[in-house]
């Protein structure tokens, strides 16, 4: 922590003049896309709370473009970024950057998305991707009243992008939940697509999801079979599926889950298209790395609640996990609108 160090010192120095000494420490935020309202959201609550205590914030986006999230960490190190808060694309192309990083004394935190593969990675914050998947996978267990309905039900499962780690922790949860239905009989996933690699969606693409659905329709759901549920990671995937069915004619959609909570999403929700989707408040998540941000630079050690689930490839890095809820029609006014995270005119206009 070379340089965060001496920043520190400044810190001290300007303090004794009166001025913000906080102005000094500069922090740097890598976020995937803006082509992703999530992301949007994500860099500007961190934005917007660091600069309110007094940091200098460098916010970039990649565009989902691992060349330019490299150059773009490259450069906010060579800019004099004390601390980089990273939302990577591939968390594993980060290695050599980040190796700079750390030889410059530079704190990493990972922000919701695992970096792989490097020990310059300090510290991690997400929700518990693994309970994501699992509120997914239950929401279709307990709406299709799997324990008590009679017959059988027909499910086809999607995952997230393979370069993310929290994809696979994801669908974990995901099919843990409906995996015993599978055994038995109850859910029966006509396509047979249920490994990761075969049901993952590259950067978590709505046209690549809406390919997939269209192909798995055209090869399974052409006569009188009946489509009962999709499991989706998140809303991006699930507006893929949405768009196939709606495209093949389907007039009554199955049970489609999400993650994210996007306002289209939210419209779809409420025009019944998209059952549920996983809430995750990005101001809680960008609090909690502005928490760590605090800790580091007052030379503590941010609060950690897990050290034991997400291994990079190299060490379990120390981990903050955030607490998800979901919305569907029964409480998405009261989540979303009540709780202040859009406006009335958001959703309804």
């Amino acid at each position: 922590m070379k340089r965060l160090v001496l920043g520190v010192l400044v810190v001290i120095l300007v303090f004794g003049c009166g001025v913000n000494a906080l102005a000094k420490v500069k922090i740097g935020v890598a976020m995937p896309t803006q082509s992703l309202q999530r992301w949007n959201q994500d860099g500007a609550n961190i934005k917007a709370l660091l600069e309110e205590k007094g940091y200098e914030v460098d916010l970039q986006y990649a565009n989902n473009d691992v060349a330019l999230q490299v150059s773009q960490l490259e450069n906010m190190i060579l800019g004099g970024a004390d601390i980089l808060v990273i939302a990577s694309i591939d968390g594993s192309a980060l290695g050599t950057v980040l190796a700079v990083a750390k030889e410059e004394g530079i704190p990493v935190i990972a922000y919701d998305r695992l970096i792989m593969e490097t020990d310059a990675v300090s510290y991690f914050t997400t929700f518990d991707n693994y309970m994501v998947g699992v509120m997914q996978g239950q929401y279709i267990v307990d709406a299709l009243d799997l324990e008590n309905a009679e017959g059988t039900f027909n499910i086809e499962i999607f995952a997230g992008s393979p370069d993310d780690n929290n994809a696979l922790h994801v669908y974990s949860g995901g099919f843990s939940a409906i995996k015993p239905y599978i055994e038995s009989g109850k859910l029966v996933v006509p396509s047979g697509q249920t490994a990761f690699e075969i049901v993952a969606t590259p950067q978590w693409s709505t046209e690549r999801a809406q390919a997939r659905m269209d192909n798995l329709i055209a090869a399974n759901y052409t006569g009188d079979t009946e489509l009962h549920a999709v499991l989706c990671p998140n809303d991006s995937t699930a507006l893929g599926v949405i768009n196939s069915l709606a495209g093949a004619g389907f007039e009554e959609f199955p049970i489609i889950t999400g993650q994210d909570c996007d306002i289209a999403t939210v419209k779809n929700i409420i025009a019944g298209r998209q059952s549920m989707s996983i809430f995750k408040d990005t101001r809680i998540l960008a609090a909690r790395a502005v928490a760590m941000i605090e800790a580091i630079v007052n030379g503590e050690e941010p609060e950690i609640n897990d050290t034991e689930s997400y291994f990079n490839g190299i060490f379990y890095v120390p981990t903050y996990l955030c607490e998800p809820v979901f919305a569907d029609i029964d409480n998405y006014y009261e989540l979303l609108i009540d709780g202040g995270y859009y406006t009335p005119e958001q959703i309804f206009d």
